[in-house]
């Protein structure tokens, strides 16, 4: 079984902060119980089974993600972090957003060591909004500090609000934050919640897979189009969640590239 790990908390050592109601912990891709619920820890992995998809699914990409098999991927326990990961991957490639958002942590999180691992979780919101002007530039991350400091007022004001909303509700409330918009909150919402049927499944990194999993087939080159023409491959949207995610799978680390809001 394979372990996605997209998010750009995950290390190339292959281990990860996480931030639980505990307080943050570290968790290992080699040590993780690639099981669907883990909830005496705190954290939760979803698995998604290519035994899943329907017919709808076309047969050239179906043979592929079946000979890959069943993805595991865990879920971000908290939101705050989905919300600014989501941000911080805004208009940039995964490999940036990767390299931005362990040097915010390192500069700034609380820190957390583990079998002689020590690593920092993703700083607060408290520190986000305490995090000046200056030490934003240094970092290269000038142009996320509006945002960023947008979502954790937000976030502080209505987090336990959000907290208790079910997904379809909770992709709308968070897009009233400034500079949050669709693509934004459907990333964060699938990362932090497990379900990938409200993934914005046009994007990039959805559509260059596709492609490249089953070349000749004629996908629709616009993103509206693709997501339209995506979602009708399935029935349910568990179907849809598990075809997103054996897809992103392909890409390997690499899964999201960009995020156009």
């Amino acid at each position: 079984m394979h372990l996605l790990t997209d998010h750009p908390g995950w290390t190339d050592s292959g281990v990860r902060v996480v931030r639980t109601s505990d307080g943050p912990r570290i968790v290992s891709a080699a040590t993780l119980p690639l099981q669907p619920r883990d909830r005496t820890a705190g954290l939760m992995v979803d698995v998604h089974d290519p035994v899943n998809l329907g017919e709808g699914v076309p047969e050239r990409l179906r043979k592929v993600l079946y000979g890959r098999g069943p993805v595991a991927r865990l879920r971000n326990p908290d939101l705050w972090d989905a919300l600014a990961t989501a941000i911080i991957r805004q208009v940039i490639r995964a490999g940036q957003a990767r390299l931005m958002y362990q040097r915010f942590s390192a500069a700034f999180g609380e820190s957390v060591t583990r079998d002689g691992n020590r690593l920092r979780a993703f700083p607060a919101p408290e520190t986000v909004l305490a995090v000046s002007d200056a030490e934003y530039a240094r970092l290269g991350m000038a142009f996320k500090r509006r945002p960023l400091r947008a979502a954790a007022e937000a976030f502080l004001d209505l987090g336990d609000k959000w907290a208790s909303l079910p997904p379809t509700d909770l992709v709308t409330e968070v897009q009233s934050v400034h500079r949050i918009g669709p693509w934004t909150a459907g990333a964060a919402v699938a990362d932090h919640t497990g379900d990938f049927s409200r993934y914005p499944c046009g994007d990039l990194a959805v559509r260059t897979y596709a492609a490249q999993a089953a070349p000749g087939l004629a996908w629709p080159d616009s993103e509206p189009e693709f997501a339209a023409r995506w979602k009708r491959c399935t029935t349910t949207p568990r179907e849809l969640s598990t075809l997103t995610v054996l897809t992103l799978a392909l890409g390997g680390r690499r899964a999201q590239e960009y995020a156009p809001d």
